[in-house]
């Protein structure tokens, strides 16, 4: 199984899932030009991609479905309360492409676990994703929209091989800066973001001896830095066991506009 971010953060999140030829979108907060130019960087072909799962209905996740779904003609996964949502802003979309979602289901060949985060949109989700069954199937854990840490995310992302989690910002940064009272307690809030020492300490009971690879996602542009984000988590994990039993475990932050390596688990 393999997996790349294509954009993180406020102005546009999108992150490509597959095995061999084979692919899907969580969520789609790009356009059509960018997606397809962001696929190519990574050898992937818009012609390969066979469904967009959706995490919840906030523009920055759902801005291209409309004109990406229309193009190539592929379904759309979903919860009905997240399609009630975000239905009137994607244009006509063929009854036939809209799947409607409630725990577990297959896209591309891989098995896909839906569990709820904490966000302050009408429904909002992770997923883990199953690898094609045989003695090297791999799970990746995603969770990247959630003020706090649930049972279910413990529950879900607990052993993933992989995981696409959310460093939104810095505490002291969010309530130095610049923001308004209001955004800054709805960032910092139950149903905002993962601030990094919240999310570095989840890492402590998600990351098991087989975790191969975290990705940092959905970063502030504004309240957070790839640098601060990295060197927050690594302080935290490396003041526990998990370096000693992890060696081969390997951090990096989502670009905001443009796709990460390809990342194949089980694979150097």
């Amino acid at each position: 199984m393999h997996f790349a971010t294509l954009v993180s953060g406020s102005s546009g999140n999108a992150t490509v899932v597959g095995h061999k030829n084979r692919n899907f979108l969580i969520d789609c907060g790009l356009s059509l030009k960018a997606l397809q130019q962001n696929l190519a960087l990574l050898n992937i072909s818009a012609s390969e991609i066979e469904g967009i799962i959706i995490t919840h209905e906030h523009n920055d996740h759902i801005k291209g479905i409309g004109p990406v779904a229309r193009k190539l003609k592929i379904p759309v996964y979903a919860t009905a309360g997240i399609w009630e949502e975000m239905t009137p802003s994607l244009g006509k979309i063929a009854e036939e492409q809209k799947v409607i979602i409630s725990d577990s289901f297959s896209c591309a060949g891989l098995n896909v676990q839906v569990f709820p985060t904490s966000h302050d949109s009408r429904e909002s989700y992770g997923f883990k994703i199953h690898g094609p069954a045989g003695s090297q199937e791999k799970t990746l854990g995603i969770a990247t929209d959630t003020g706090v840490i649930t049972e279910d995310m413990n529950r879900y992302l607990r052993g993933c091989d992989a995981l696409i989690v959310e460093a939104n910002h810095d505490e002291e940064r969010l309530w130095n800066g610049r923001y308004p009272w209001y955004l800054k307690k709805r960032i910092s809030g139950n149903r905002g973001h993962l601030a990094n020492k919240q999310l570095a300490e989840g890492l402590l009971e998600w990351i098991q001896g087989n975790t191969e690879r975290i990705v940092l996602a959905h970063l502030s542009e504004e309240n957070n830095t790839p640098q601060l984000a990295l060197s927050t988590v690594l302080k935290i994990l490396k003041n526990s066991t998990i370096a000693k039993d992890n060696p081969d475990l390997r951090l990096r932050v989502a670009p905001r506009y443009t796709p990460h390596e390809l990342i194949v688990l089980g694979e150097d």
